[in-house]
């Protein structure tokens, strides 16, 4: 497993954020947002955007934020992971930290996302990681000419605190 930690987002990462999600591989399963938009969520208390940095040099390998750390409700959604280097396993170590940070940093109950029907390798990282799926959001979005469907998946403590006592989850 590669080495990944996630530091807090910076003004000055902005353009890397920004030439990742813009990227024609990544944007048939993202909505990009606009600059404006990464630095609300940059200053946003409900908001955590994180660089992804990795490898030995612990480079800046990707990004993602979080949306609902303030929520009452402690569910948490992982709006967006955006890796660049695709196949080297920083999207899952990411993830790995992610639940981390959400359920025993963030105190989350319930940690979410939807990830676009045309995109299997994430499904299939999502499921390998103890997701489950709840729902399809049918033609939810746009995409290309069409309408795209969202699969809806989530995690609960209970079901991570079970995954980290098998030694599948990152320790304490």
């Amino acid at each position: 497993m590669n080495r990944v930690r996630l530091r807090p987002t910076m003004q000055s990462d902005l353009e890397f954020v920004l030439s990742i999600e813009s990227d024609p591989v990544n944007l048939p399963f993202i909505t990009p947002w606009e600059r404006t938009q990464h630095e609300a969520a940059i200053r946003f208390p409900d908001f955590r955007h994180f660089i992804i940095e990795g490898g030995e040099e612990l480079e800046a390998v990707g990004f993602l934020i979080l949306i609902g750390c303030k929520s009452p409700h402690q569910s948490l959604e992982l709006k967006r992971m955006v890796v660049r280097d695709k196949g080297r396993g920083f999207g899952r170590a990411a993830l790995r930290v992610a639940k981390k940070v959400a359920f025993d940093d963030l105190g989350a109950h319930r940690f979410w996302l939807d990830v676009r029907t045309n995109n299997p390798r994430a499904k299939a990282l999502y499921d390998g990681e103890g997701f489950v799926v709840e729902g399809v959001l049918r033609e939810a979005v746009r995409s290309g000419g069409g309408r795209e469907s969202l699969v809806v998946m989530s995690m609960l403590k209970s079901e991570f605190v079970q995954r980290r006592g098998i030694a599948l989850e990152v320790a304490a």
